[in-house]
């Protein structure tokens, strides 16, 4: 099993920043991407970003620009640094780790509470 552990998350104001840590353990040598989703009130869970082993990266349109993923392979940690925040991206956001055999259930952090707000 691997156990996702999250960080980082708070109050903001618009036009602020903040950076996400997830941190990795147990049989991390299954994982293979890691990212970030995210989820509001009423809407359903959203891919953020991600990145594989390999650094290929995806994220969703509306974080373009604004959001970046990196992970760290030594400490099994990935970070999301979050930029130029909006109202819109208040959400929980849920660590996500991808397994290296297609096909099993991915792993979940427990989430971390990001409200964008004046």
């Amino acid at each position: 099993q691997v156990q996702l552990v999250e960080s980082g998350g708070g109050l903001v104001q618009p036009g602020g920043s903040l950076r996400l840590s997830c941190l990795a353990s147990g049989r991390t040598f299954t994982i293979n991407a890691m990212g970030w989703y995210r989820q509001a009130p009423g809407k359903e869970r959203e891919l953020v970003a991600t990145q594989t082993r390999e650094g290929s990266t995806v994220y969703v349109d509306s974080v373009k620009g604004r959001f970046t993923i990196s992970r760290d392979y030594a400490k099994n940690a990935v970070y999301l640094q979050m930029n130029s925040l909006k109202p819109e991206d208040t959400a929980v956001y849920f660590c996500n780790a991808k397994r290296v055999v297609a096909g099993l259930p991915d792993y979940w952090g427990p989430g971390t509470q990001v409200t964008v707000s004046s």
